[in-house]
């Protein structure tokens, strides 16, 4: 499996597994609580294997900027949950940083 493709699998799953843990009200409840351990179980195995290809700090600056921006739109969505105009400047920076790294930047593994 492509690297990049198997990071976005990780980070998807990721953002399941965060939803989940606020449904799973502290694992008292035990269907999103399942979610949540399944789901980070994936992330971090997806993770694991993409390390073999992407340089770590590459690899986890693209897991935590689009883990961010998704996590804020699944919270938004599922919960109701508002961001301010101070929020959205600061994930659209992080958005930023993310791409410059992997655009700009030799580290990244092109």
């Amino acid at each position: 499996m492509n690297a990049w493709l198997a990071l976005g699998v990780a980070i998807a799953a990721e953002v399941i597994g965060t939803s989940a843990l606020k449904a799973s009200e502290g694992f008292t409840r035990p269907w999103p609580s399942l979610v949540v351990v399944v789901s980070y179980a994936v992330a971090f195995y997806g993770l694991s294997l993409v390390l073999r290809t992407i340089p770590v700090g590459i690899a986890y600056a693209v897991w935590s900027g689009l883990g961010i921006v998704l996590i804020t739109l699944a919270a938004w969505v599922l919960y109701g949950q508002r961001i301010d105009l101070a929020g959205l400047i600061g994930m659209g920076l992080i958005v930023a940083g993310v791409l410059v790294l992997n655009l700009f930047s030799k580290a990244s593994a092109h």
